[in-house]
């Protein structure tokens, strides 16, 4: 019998050119992906924007450098994995150094990489069309062209202009393999929508909490609550009827509100609170909103109650920035940052007095400023903000962001770190402060935006999820991060950390939104995981304006943070019909 032959698809790794205030080249300069049925007309996958990206280099004087790669290449090697590499240069594509630096990733399906020592590669030279010269090869790889057959990498170029491919390296991989990526790094979309098709009820209650399973492209699902249409129903009765309903998603319109960064979202006592900086009033006082259901939270003219003002006595002048509530140790408390007349924000704790409103300035007690275990500030040669705390198996945390130098030419960038939390005593670390993360890809570091702040965190599937942002905070190029650690791992540890080379939301992410990120979670009404951010309604705005949406998880459990609304439930399947046998009346049940 003749052996199946798979059939082949190709694979396009390439760069792109820098579109000055749209595409800067610290994202060109990365790797990007495109797949092709016929190897000459090429989709862009990630929607076009960078997947692997050069680190940048920590400076002797802990300043970074940023980084860029050109002359990207790749080829399977002898274990069936694939290998990427690429050339670091200087942010602009400038060379690097005087001898070329070599990047090397292996993977084995196009979706999770390993960055691995470039130094197996040492001596590996493409020649003048592309191909890798098989005798100088390692014995450890196996060259695979980067031209095609009946193509030159020059005709490549003028096959891929969609993707606006500046250098690049084609190859031919099995079919399921270019599926696979193009399917993940494609995004999730509704493809169905399930109801049962016939049900037995006695009310109409029983009727209303049937609910319809969207279905999604990678064959997760999601339950969704559907409006069903019930006039024609009679309860008094048996019969069967067949009735129509309409789907519903717990989407928000962006923007919700407008001048607001930082959102959070918090239920409290059978009421939902929202608190954000308010850039409407120069960032100046902390200010709650307070509604029955989260909607509301948004809805014309809704008051706004200032509950921390400013007050020069204490301090606390300018700069009130990322409020955040967190119940720690039973108690609830806001953290946020606050300056002085002097700028440099600091981290400052507050706590709510017991059975207080959250709306009334005495119902809560002085803000205290964040410090170290042995009572020392918490940084006295730089600002320090965007604390959030999180509990992973019985233990307490506090991620924050710290900062020197700001404006000048030894500014550090802001960078995460990482401390044991008391319960009991909130306002003192109970570990040393741990250096989580640095802003050294093309997407936390781009023209000068040097950038990691913001982090929130959920706990799900045993594994503790850290969200943070890069970029600029008030511009297009702002981007969510994402960092995973096993729940039960102990979180100051940074080996035990995963950094996400991508972005999970960029501006390439959701048409019409700019800049997404300093984000924050919360459950709504459903019991649904939600994701609440700041984002811009154009590339050139600096309007930081508030949305939300629902968080996904995919078929492998992991969580999904750009699912649009259209993508979420596609507004044409959303009409669903059902038949409904009574069988039991309401007037036999009062009998």
């Amino acid at each position: 019998m003749e052996r199946y032959a798979e059939k082949q698809k190709y694979l396009m790794i390439y760069t792109r050119e820098p579109v000055a205030g749209e595409y800067p080249a610290a994202l060109a300069g990365s790797i990007h992906l495109a797949v092709s049925g016929d190897g000459r007309h090429f989709e862009p996958l990630n929607r076009n924007y960078g997947i692997l990206f050069a680190r940048g280099k920590v400076r002797e004087d802990d300043t970074i450098a940023p980084k860029a790669l050109r002359n990207p290449r790749c080829f399977r090697m002898a274990d069936g994995r694939f290998a990427i590499t690429a050339t670091r240069t200087q942010e602009d594509g400038s060379p690097d150094t005087e001898t070329d630096i070599t990047l090397l990733w292996t993977t084995e399906d196009f979706i999770t990489f390993r960055e691995e020592e470039a130094e197996m590669l040492d001596g590996l030279k493409p020649d003048g069309r592309g191909d890798f010269d098989r005798e100088i090869v390692p014995e450890a790889l196996t060259a695979v062209s980067s031209g095609l057959a009946d193509c030159s990498v020059t005709e490549v170029f003028a096959t891929s202009s969609s993707c606006g491919a500046a250098q690049c390296s084609v190859i031919a991989l099995e079919a399921s393999v270019c599926d696979r990526a193009a399917l993940h790094w494609g995004g999730i979309i509704c493809v169905g929508v399930r109801v049962p098709a016939q049900i037995t009820a006695s009310l109409a209650d029983e009727v209303r909490s049937v609910e319809a399973q969207a279905v999604y492209s990678d064959g997760s699902t999601a339950a969704k609550p559907v409006d069903w249409e019930l006039d024609g129903v009679s309860f008094d009765r048996e019969g069967t009827y067949r009735i129509r309903g309409r789907v519903r998603g717990a989407q928000y319109r962006f923007p919700l509100a407008r001048g607001y960064g930082d959102p959070v979202i918090f239920p409290w006592e059978g009421r939902w609170y929202f608190i954000a900086t308010n850039d409407n009033l120069n960032d100046i006082g902390l200010y709650l909103r307070v509604a029955d259901e989260v909607p509301g939270l948004f809805a014309e003219g809704i008051q706004e109650h200032l509950f921390l003002g400013l007050d020069e006595e204490k301090g606390f002048v300018q700069t009130f920035w990322a409020p955040e509530f967190h119940v720690i140790g039973g108690e609830l408390y806001i953290l946020f940052a606050v300056s002085g007349t002097k700028w440099g924000p600091q981290c400052h704790l507050m706590k709510l007095k017991k059975g207080a409103s959250l709306t009334d300035p005495e119902g809560w007690e002085q803000p205290v400023r964040v410090c170290r275990r042995d009572g020392s500030p918490l940084s006295e040669d730089g600002i320090t903000l965007d604390m959030t705390y999180l509990n992973a198996a019985g233990r307490s945390y506090f991620v924050w962001s710290y900062r020197r130098n700001i404006g000048t030419a030894m500014d550090t960038g802001s960078m995460l770190f990482i401390a044991a939390a008391d319960e009991r005593e909130p306002w003192k670390l109970a570990g040393d402060p741990v250096l989580l993360s640095r802003p050294l890809y093309g997407w936390e570091n781009m023209e000068g935006t040097i950038n990691n702040e913001g982090p929130n965190a959920f706990v799900c599937g045993g594994k503790v999820y850290l969200t943070y942002s890069g970029g600029a905070a008030n511009g297009y190029s702002y981007v969510v991060g994402l960092l995973t650690a096993d729940e039960t791992a102990d979180l100051t540890d940074p080996a035990v950390w995963r950094k996400r080379e991508t972005p999970v939301l960029s501006y390439y992410s959701v048409p019409g939104e700019f800049g997404p990120g300093h984000n924050s979670f919360f459950t709504d009404e459903r019991r649904e995981l939600m994701i609440a951010y700041h984002g811009e309604t154009a590339i050139d705005s600096d309007l930081r304006s508030d949305g939300i949406r629902r968080v996904h998880f995919d078929i492998h459990g992991e969580p999904v943070f750009d699912l649009s609304a259209e993508r979420d439930l596609d507004p044409a399947l959303a009409q669903v019909e059902l038949c409904v046998q009574v069988t039991e009346t309401r007037t036999a049940k009062r009998g």
